[in-house]
């Protein structure tokens, strides 16, 4: 059995606009992280119109410390465009599966795709290599506020 910690949290408000560290974070279920742009519906992100598959966000620190390994690139937390980001935490592994991250119960919907903005706006070429590890989109089934240091594990 693993256990897991979320290591920080990011929103932004609308597309295109910077990552916003956040040192706490309320979860709605069903809508998204209050203040961030999925959470706040239409016309606000790429993906907003799919708002069950993509209420919250995350990605393992793993790939971003892989990224600097393997291939000398670092890409800071506000640039990978996930809302948490996570320490020994298989996301893959989670689709379809409920875990907590503190009292808060996430469902995993789909695996993230990367897209070629990630190298637009970083100016990195980081897209192909983010296949398969770029993340986990999620939905919120029960609400609360979490902050980095909570454990993350299975339901």
């Amino acid at each position: 059995m693993w256990q897991g910690t979320l290591l920080s949290i990011h929103i932004t408000p609308n597309a295109r606009a910077p990552m916003v560290e956040q040192s706490k974070a309320t979860l709605i279920a069903g809508v998204g992280i209050e203040g961030d742009r999925y959470a706040k519906g239409i016309d606000t992100g790429t993906y907003s119109a799919q708002p069950d598959i993509r209420e919250v966000t995350l990605i393992e620190v793993e790939t971003i410390e892989a990224l600097a390994r393997d291939h000398d690139i670092t890409l800071d937390a506000v640039e990978h465009r996930r809302n948490l980001t996570t320490r020994d935490v298989p996301l893959n592994h989670l689709v379809g599966r409920r875990f907590r991250v503190g009292d808060v119960v996430l469902e995993g919907g789909r695996l993230n795709t990367p897209c070629r903005y990630i190298d637009m706006i970083t100016k990195k070429t980081i897209c192909d290599l983010l296949e398969h590890r770029s993340g986990l989109n999620c939905r919120i089934i029960a609400s609360g506020t979490i902050q980095p240091g909570d454990s993350i594990c299975l339901e």
